[in-house]
């Protein structure tokens, strides 16, 4: 099946509508889910492995894990029973556990090595994590358009002026620009998209790091405060102070910015997504922030990207043990054509590291847009809200969602040492699972067969921290390694990358 006719596939609907609760996966090691009359299957997982909490970058500060994570298909190469290659792993705005900091943006290599164990087994005892070997190669920090350093501090109120064909950006108290990564994106010729959660804004990069363009959403995102734009976040560095009113009254809430980001295929388009609803579409609460938006971009010139569609994507909802309806903000996607992508979704607060010890959802759901209303530069673009206090407009079709993969899955975990809740210990999933890629399987049998890459963000939090020239511990005695697990699936249609 070509990725145009995937891409024109309608996708049964079996998961989720803006007022359904989502229901618990039962588990599994061999999932099927019939899409469009096409079989999408997750094989289960087939490797795990780890980089240790207290690793060092080679400016010397506590390396920060996946935000976001892009493999180089070009260093993709099979050997035998295994695989290597090397990947661009994103951490975000630095350690952060009580306000931001003057934190230098960075993207990381890492050289990766994988032996997958066949589906279902069980890998050799005292081998369970050893599945993925990652090692850490190099780190190159991001600068602004004039070569300036950029900055993880929260941008308080600072806005710099527009200036050439750059628009409004948000800028920390220290002048330099502010920048929370969450998504990155390598193209052909090395330069690379970045996603961030403060404008929220797409910035293009050139290979060795420096600030190409940046892209502004349309205005329903942009986070205002009495009648003007402010990227604050309330999360103040030092000594800063909090932004009044502490939450912006439309556009991104705090911390939910542009969280997913993927290039389709072919490389023609640019698909973003927000992490949860704007205020205005209900996003101003945890309960009712269902109906995020995913903006479709044609990319065929990387430095002015051209907005040409936009869909209603609804989160997954869940209820916790006391009943209460929460909502799964996403965490990442990668897309499968301009009208579809896997998106990675999560619960907050509950894993290694934290007092919370159990997730109750965390998994990688279809998400198909072929029958979804576009909104882009309607009224909805604008002032008027598309789902108030969390109702979507009943004039909207929004996307479906089909569940593929879950984390959650305890005899999945249970084969590689892993669980979800007690004890919570290192073996524990920590909370942030928030990266995610795509490689081929390399079969010649099995030509769609691929692996799905995700790994954790885990916040920086260890024991030996050192960073912005200060040595820390993290708090509840954490030490978060950086984790990645690694699932088979069959994905027919889609074109090799």
């Amino acid at each position: 099946m070509s990725v145009s006719s995937f891409a024109k596939a309608r996708f049964v609907v079996t998961a989720l509508l803006a007022s359904v609760a989502f229901t618990p996966f039962a588990a599994f090691a061999d999932n099927t889910v019939t899409v469009g009359g096409v079989s999408f299957v997750n094989r289960g997982l087939v490797a795990v492995g780890r980089i240790p909490a207290n690793q060092r970058d080679k400016f010397g500060e506590t390396f920060g894990s996946g935000s976001g994570m892009a493999i180089d298909p070009a260093s993709w190469t099979k050997d035998g029973d295994g695989y290597k290659g090397s990947l661009w792993l994103l951490p975000d705005r630095g350690y952060n556990a009580a306000g931001t900091t003057d934190y230098r943006p960075r993207i990381n290599t890492v050289d990766i090595l994988v032996t997958p164990t066949a589906p279902g087994s069980v890998p050799a005892a005292g081998r369970e994590q050893t599945g993925v070997e990652a090692k850490l190669v190099d780190s190159m920090l991001l600068v602004d358009d004039k070569g300036g350093d950029m900055t993880g501090l929260d941008p308080e109120s600072g806005v710099r002026a527009a200036t050439g064909e750059f628009p409004p950006l948000p800028q920390a108290s220290n002048g330099k620009v502010a920048l929370d990564n969450e998504a990155i994106l390598r193209l052909p010729d090395g330069s690379m998209f970045i996603s961030d959660e403060y404008g929220p804004y797409i910035y293009h990069f050139s290979a060795d790091g420096k600030l190409i363009a940046a892209t502004q959403p349309p205005k329903a995102l942009l986070p205002m405060r009495k009648g003007a734009l402010n990227f604050a976040s309330n999360n103040p560095g030092p000594g800063a102070s909090t932004p009044d009113p502490k939450d912006p009254e439309t556009g991104r809430q705090n911390n939910q910015g542009l969280e997913g980001m993927a290039i389709t295929p072919d490389g023609k388009y640019l698909i973003a997504v927000l992490q949860s609803a704007t205020r205005q579409d209900g996003g101003d609460s945890g309960a009712t922030r269902q109906n995020t938006r995913a903006m479709v971009y044609d990319a065929a010139d990387p430095a002015h990207l051209k907005l040409v569609h936009e869909y209603v994507v609804p989160l997954p909802v869940f209820k916790d043990a006391k009943g209460k309806t929460l909502v799964a903000a996403q965490s990442e996607i990668v897309a499968l054509s301009d009208k579809a992508f896997l998106m990675l979704a999560r619960d907050s607060n509950n894993g290694f590291g934290l007092k919370g010890d159990t997730s109750l959802y965390r998994a990688i759901n279809v998400v198909d847009l072929s029958a979804a209303t576009d909104i882009a530069g309607s009224e909805f673009d604008g002032d008027k809200p598309v789902a108030p206090k969390g109702v979507l407009d009943p004039s909207v079709m929004p996307a479906t969602l089909t569940s593929l993969i879950d984390l959650n899955d305890s005899k999945e975990l249970a084969r590689f040492g892993l669980h979800n809740g007690a004890p919570n210990d290192r073996n524990n999933l920590s909370e942030k699972w928030e990266a995610m890629s795509l490689a081929s399987a390399l079969d010649p049998s099995k030509p769609d067969d691929y692996f799905v890459f995700v790994a954790n963000d885990n916040d920086f939090l260890t024991q030996d921290g050192f960073q912005v020239g200060s040595a820390y511990k993290a708090e509840n005695d954490a030490n978060v390694d950086t984790t990645f697990q690694v699932f088979r699936v069959t994905l027919p249609g889609i074109a090799k990358r």
